[in-house]
Formats: structure tokens, sequence, C-alpha cells
């Protein structure tokens, strides 16, 4: 079956603003923690967060997190995430989930279309599941000659392909997101990954403004650091994530 993107934010730190101001003034404050929490609190912490990240001191923004549930995404885009090595990842297993045809709807298993291939009309989309009704019977193929149990499923899925659909639960802190952000909201990362990043990235601007203030491509800080392979859009790119109510540089 077809699959389109769908993400969460699950939970986070409560309070995630203080807790990242109240860690940046612990580094500039003799005060015992009671008074400190307690000034702190009097304080406003958008104001102080904005202060640091302009300095560059990002590290007290690490000690807030962020947990998302992903699905109707492609495995294809779970080899990138997850090159984002300061973040925990908890992904359905193809080895414990068969993706035989009896458990999807239209007898094939969850998978993603891509939308250059989608864009080229409706015939094309169907020639596109009909390859991947044949793999199905290729993963059928093999479920049933190695016994149609757990360790089937972990040599079957091999001839999966990285269309395939995944779901996972991951956890970042905010000075990782804020880095993710840089790289994968830039227009030239991958269309998959770059609608991800950018439904994350308005989901904890709910919840963390400050913080996330400027977060986006490094072109709404300044130039492109892609030099002669930028994408050529810069205006464009500003416009829209000014419409994300980002400050722009």
């Amino acid at each position: 079956m077809e699959r389109s993107l769908k993400v969460q934010l699950l939970c986070h730190t409560p309070r995630p603003e203080e807790t990242a101001a109240l860690a940046g003034r612990r580094c500039y404050s003799g005060l015992d923690n009671e008074n400190l929490i307690a000034s702190s609190r009097e304080k406003d912490p958008a104001a102080f967060i904005e202060k640091l990240v302009n300095m560059g001191h990002v590290t007290p923004i690490e000690h807030a997190s962020f947990t998302f549930a992903v699905e109707g995404v492609s495995r294809s885009l779970l080899a990138q995430i997850t090159r984002h090595r300061l973040a925990s990842f908890s992904v359905q297993s193809q080895r414990y989930v068969g993706e035989t045809a009896s458990q999807n709807e239209d007898g094939i298993f969850d998978y993603i279309v891509p939308p250059r291939i989608a864009e080229l009309g409706p015939e094309q989309v169907a020639e596109f599941k009909r390859q991947m009704r044949q793999i199905q019977k290729w993963y059928d193929y093999w479920v049933d000659l190695l016994g149609g149990d757990r360790d089937a499923y972990e040599d079957a899925r091999f001839v999966l392909p990285n269309a395939a659909e995944t779901k996972f639960v991951f956890t970042m802190n905010a000075r990782e997101l804020l880095h993710f952000f840089t790289l994968r909201c830039c227009d030239r990362a991958q269309w998959e990954i770059r609608n991800l990043a950018d439904e994350m990235l308005l989901l904890v601007k709910k919840v963390a403004p400050a913080i996330f203030a400027k977060a986006g491509p490094a072109c709404l800080r300044g130039p492109c650091p892609e030099g002669k392979l930028n994408c050529g859009k810069i205006n464009e790119i500003r416009e829209k994530y000014r419409s994300f109510g980002n400050e722009i540089s």
C-alpha cells in the first residue's frame, strides 16, 4: 500500500527553554542552586537563549530533548537519518515484522512513491505499483521456502527495496536538532528527509520558539555555504521559512 509521511512530537523536556536558560546561567553565576533557580524563574528565558545562541554558546540547549514518532517514510530515509549520530533510534524491525502479502490491505508491503514518479502520471504510478507487487511475490516466495517464521523474514527481507516503508521513534537534543535542520532543511537535501525536517521544525517551534527562532538551512543566517553547488533560490527559501515564523538574518 502506498504511504505518506506522518510525524508526531511525542514528548519533550518539560519547559525546554527554561531548562536551557537555567543551564546557561549556571555557567555564569556563583549562586547556589536554590537561589539560581529562583532567580532564573523571574527572568525571560527567550532573551537569554537568544544571547547564548548569538554567542555560539549552545551547549546549554543540549539539556532540552525532543522525541518524535515517524511513519510513512522509506528505508532510504532511514539510512540517511541514522547518520545523525547524536540521536537515539528505535526502528520497526524487518526481522520481527514480516512484509507478507496477507498482512497488507492490497496485498503489497507498504511503500513510498517518489514525487518525480508520481508527477509522471497515473500510468507510471501503476507501473511502480506493479513492480512493488512483483517484489512482494519474490519476498513471499522466500518466506515460504525458508519456513515462514521470523528467521525466514530475516533473510527474505534482502529482496525488499529502499521504497519499503518504515516506522521509527527517535530522540534528539536541541543542539543536534539545530544541526539537523541546517543540513536537512536545505533545498539540496533529498526531498523525503527535507519534508520530514520541515514538519519537525514546525512542531518544535510551537514548544520552544526561542531555541528554534533561526533554525533551518544555513542560507537563512548568511550566504549559502554550498558555493557553486548552491540551489540558486535563496530568496525563495528565505520567504518559505519566514512563513514558518523564522527570524532571517
